[in-house]
């Protein structure tokens, strides 16, 4: 953006030690957008004093997430919420330039690789095994628990570039897949774990979803793509004395799930000196809220 005397005159002000004129300062400075970006980012490096360096580095990261918020408003409000999307969305919290390509020619090369070797004789269990084998093994994505310290297996593009996520970001990319190859396969509710569904039917999200209005054929552990039964289910609900409610056993839609990981990444930033970023996740995952 040109410089005009505006800017120029905002920029001089930023070493202001009141703070109350910082914060005007830089709530004029972010109605400019994104496009005033290259001019902070050069004031950055002819900048010596350590202090406006990290306000300029703080008013860089508001205007991106500024842009980050509308963003995830117009996906929400979108008709088909493409889960992939939303976590591309997610992964620009901490990496605000990143690509859609970075990520989708990937999925788009697993997805071709599986497509070839699915047909329309194979069972639910066949197709399933086809994505396992070729998700885990010919593309080798692994899988961990979830852990807070290891904050970039909850960024897409940081899982697609080690191979090794968390269960909610490896089962956005194998619910992704199915969704892309017609596979009527969803995320549900089961307490204290991320874990996939293979339905009966495909769901329509734009009603009210009932439970009873499908029928689960069997369970996916997107860790590993390990399978389990009903029955599997209901022990570990008994193990963990969780009595089974219809509401555990429901699709989940992709804003749902969205809100989710950013629920769970909002848990990474535990620190006080993290607050802000705790604040600024939840606040983006209420802006999913129906």
């Amino acid at each position: 953006m040109h410089e005009n005397r505006e800017i120029n005159a905002l920029f001089h002000l930023l070493d202001d030690p009141d703070q109350e004129v910082f914060d005007t300062v830089a709530s004029k400075i972010l109605l400019y957008g994104k496009e005033i970006i290259p001019n902070l980012e050069n004031l950055w490096e002819n900048t010596i004093d350590e202090s406006i360096q990290e306000r300029i580095e703080l008013l860089i990261h508001r205007v991106h997430y500024q842009d980050l918020q509308a963003a995830l408003r117009t996906w929400s409000l979108s008709e088909q919420q493409d889960l992939l999307e939303g976590a591309i969305l997610t992964a620009r919290y901490q990496f605000p330039d990143l690509a859609r390509t970075q990520i989708t020619t990937e999925i788009e090369r697993i997805k071709r690789n599986i497509w070839l070797e699915l047909n329309n004789y194979l069972t639910p269990l066949e197709q399933i095994n086809v994505l396992n084998s070729m998700i885990y093994n010919y593309f080798g994505l692994k899988g961990e628990e979830i852990s807070y310290q290891r904050r970039n297996q909850f960024f897409l593009n940081q899982v697609i570039e080690s191979k090794k996520g968390n269960p909610f970001t490896n089962g956005i990319i194998y619910q992704a897949l199915c969704s892309m190859l017609d596979l009527p396969v969803y995320a549900v509710n089961i307490p204290r774990q991320f874990i996939l569904a293979y339905f009966d039917s495909f769901v329509d999200f734009s009603v009210p979803v009932e439970p009873d209005d499908y029928r689960i054929l069997f369970y996916i552990d997107p860790l590993q793509g390990q399978i389990y039964t009903q029955q599997d289910v209901d022990t570990y609900l008994k193990r963990v004395s969780v009595p089974a409610v219809p509401s555990y056993f429901k699709p989940q839609s992709n804003k749902r799930i969205i809100q989710l990981l950013l629920e769970e990444l909002a848990k990474c930033f535990r620190e006080d000196k993290d607050q802000y970023r705790q604040d600024e996740l939840m606040n983006l995952s209420s802006i999913l809220e129906d």
